[in-house]
């Protein structure tokens, strides 16, 4: 059971939260894990929007699958209110949760508060709702929105087992990267992984040369930036997508590379996991 978090202090777009539900969903087909996706945004339902069309992620007037079937009060908030009581359970996360693939991916949508100051006091249970959602799954997956206040988001990278750090192809990017590294022993850690989305391999600054000007000693994984698993993600059909392309064989196939990037990916955390592991 552990949690990866992923993170950027990039203004910009880093490809973050497409990156979350592409590693999720990838991984909770073709491994036998369960696993959960916090959803952790402000007014903004872009990762929900890939699992779901946009006008059915919240049903019912924002009423969550297991916790309508629960007979619960609906999503994040009602979940705060069940935790704060002390009348939980294994599995309680799951209840206020929203099923992808049974037993295998579950979603916590986001707030669905529009005001700000709402936003803030919900995010202050963030550690509490990942803490239990991390005794019933085995793999917690957490969107780290900027909207966060600082003190949360660096309560949340603290709790982390693996903090997955988004970079994009920009040598500013990269450099305030090396500078924060300098600064803030905790991005020197070994549970901090790198990641490109949205990647570009015909760029000057490539995952192998990333590598080198950063110093580090295992080539940064990268998501290659691809049209249809993005116009998927505007559809909120990556599901069907990834079954779509788990068997491509053909090598100019134009899904082959993303799917590589992908698998590979995948594969880091999961070994990156185990080795974490055998150092405790």
């Amino acid at each position: 059971m552990a949690v990866i978090t992923f993170h950027s202090n990039e203004t910009k777009e880093t490809g973050q939260t497409l990156s979350v539900a592409a590693i999720a969903a990838h991984m909770a087909i073709e491994h036998n894990y369960k696993i959960l996706i916090i959803a952790t945004s402000f007014n903004d339902l872009s990762l929900e929007n890939c699992f779901w069309p946009y006008n059915q992620i919240r049903p019912g007037g924002a009423i969550q699958e297991n916790a309508m079937n629960s007979g619960l009060e609906s999503g994040l908030e009602g979940l705060i209110k069940v935790l704060a009581s002390n009348r939980t359970s294994n599995e309680i996360v799951k209840n206020y949760s929203r099923t992808v693939l049974r037993d295998r991916l579950d979603i916590l949508l986001s707030p669905k508060t529009i005001s700000y100051q709402e936003y803030s006091e919900v995010a202050s249970y963030y550690q509490e709702v990942i803490a239990a959602a991390n005794k019933y799954y085995d793999l917690v997956f957490v969107d780290l929105s900027k909207n966060v206040p600082g003190q949360y988001i660096e309560n949340i990278l603290q709790q982390s087992d693996i903090v997955m750090f988004n970079l994009t192809q920009r040598l500013r990017t990269i450099d305030e990267f090396i500078e924060l590294r300098e600064n803030n022993e905790f991005f020197r850690r070994k549970n901090v992984m790198l990641l490109v989305g949205k990647y570009d391999s015909f760029s000057k600054y490539n995952a192998k040369n990333i590598t080198r000007y950063l110093k580090e000693k295992k080539v940064i994984s990268a998501i290659p930036y691809n049209t249809l698993f993005f116009e998927a993600c505007s559809e909120g059909t990556i599901i069907d997508f990834f079954l779509k392309i788990r068997n491509i064989a053909d090598e100019a196939d134009r899904n082959s590379n993303f799917l590589k990037g992908i698998k590979a990916t995948d594969d880091n955390i999961i070994f990156k996991l185990q080795e974490l592991q055998m150092k405790i």
